[in-house]
């Protein structure tokens, strides 16, 4: 649970926002319910990685398909298995302001340390509403925010507005996932001397090293618990070592980029596949690969059929045995 004011909110984030925290899938029974029981084995499982912070109800969350009731048991949820000693981030962008500050309430007030927020993606058409937009959110919570640039809410924010975004006293930082590189660069030189800037991809900690910038957080992606088990858990190493200075480009070539590779073909077939939507249903699938609970994805989604599944599990195993192959002959 955070224990700061609006003014520390930036100190809290730069000593708790760190290493590899994690983006937690919503998962539902054949009956088409929150899967309870599954999402605790997930988190407990995530935290076994070694992961070191988690965000819920995101995109990849499915929370848009959620009921304000499913939505907060998924808090309720989190905040229970995350006992007040793994930080926290809980997504409360809504078309509504009344639900998204009643969410960032009922988050706040079950223990959660930090707020994730993004464009209402509805009737949002300029910078300036979204900054407004993120502006009310600070001014009814005393949780820090983060903001969270996608095309997925109907409007990327560019680099100046971002730095406005991020001079409202209790926004800690963005997390620059336009799919855009130059303005994710940008950002970094821009703003990350003043604010958290953080892309959730490797290629942005090479970039960094290149032209003289760190990120201090993967904030936030499902590569732990996609990429890692409990005693291989080589990606959620790999992003702790570059957080601390270490980036190897050999560690990562052994032990992270043969399955990062196979993340990107189906990321990209599956995108296409499905219009451009994120690859939940895809994302579920390998987690599922991994033991994990994942369940359908709910409309207007669709699951990957049957014999895409079949395939992607096949390279997903394949390619891990080959990294451990590796690693245990190096």
């Amino acid at each position: 649970m955070a224990e700061y004011n609006k003014t520390e909110a930036l100190d809290w984030a730069r000593e708790n926002l760190r290493g590899q925290w994690t983006t937690i899938m919503t998962p539902f029974t054949p009956d088409d319910e929150l899967d309870e029981d599954g999402l605790r084995s997930n988190i407990r499982h995530i935290r076994s990685l070694g992961t070191h912070g988690a965000g819920c109800t995101w995109g990849m969350g499915e929370f848009w398909s959620l009921t304000r009731e499913e939505r907060t048991k998924v808090y309720d949820i989190v905040s229970e298995e995350a006992e007040g000693d793994w930080p926290i981030g809980a997504h409360v962008t809504h078309t509504s302001a009344k639900s998204m500050l009643n969410l960032a309430d009922h988050a706040e007030n079950v223990g959660f340390d930090l707020l994730i927020v993004a464009a209402p993606y509805m009737v949002t058409k300029t910078e300036q509403q979204v900054i407004d937009w993120v502006k009310m959110l600070a001014d009814n919570t005393s949780l820090g925010i983060m903001f969270y640039n996608s095309p997925q809410f109907g409007i990327v924010v560019g680099a100046q507005g971002l730095r406005s975004i991020c001079d409202i006293p209790n926004v800690v930082g963005v997390k620059e996932a336009s799919f855009n590189q130059e303005l994710s660069i940008e950002a970094h030189q821009q703003i990350g001397q003043d604010a958290i800037i953080s892309t959730p991809d490797e290629w942005i900690l090479f970039k960094g090293q290149e032209l003289g910038f760190e990120q201090q957080v993967m904030f936030a992606n499902t590569s732990d618990w996609r990429f890692d088990t409990p005693d291989r858990n080589y990606y959620v190493q790999f992003i702790d070592r570059a957080m601390r200075g270490d980036l190897s480009r050999d560690f990562y070539d052994t032990h992270v980029r043969p399955i990062k590779e196979v993340s990107d073909k189906w990321w990209q077939y599956t995108v296409k596949k499905f219009g451009g939507a994120l690859p939940a249903s895809m994302c579920k699938s390998w987690g599922e690969v991994m033991g994990l609970a994942g369940g359908h994805v709910r409309a207007p989604l669709a699951d990957l059929d049957d014999g895409e599944k079949s395939d992607l599990e096949r390279e997903i195993t394949s390619t891990l045995e080959q990294i451990y192959q590796r690693a245990d002959q190096a």
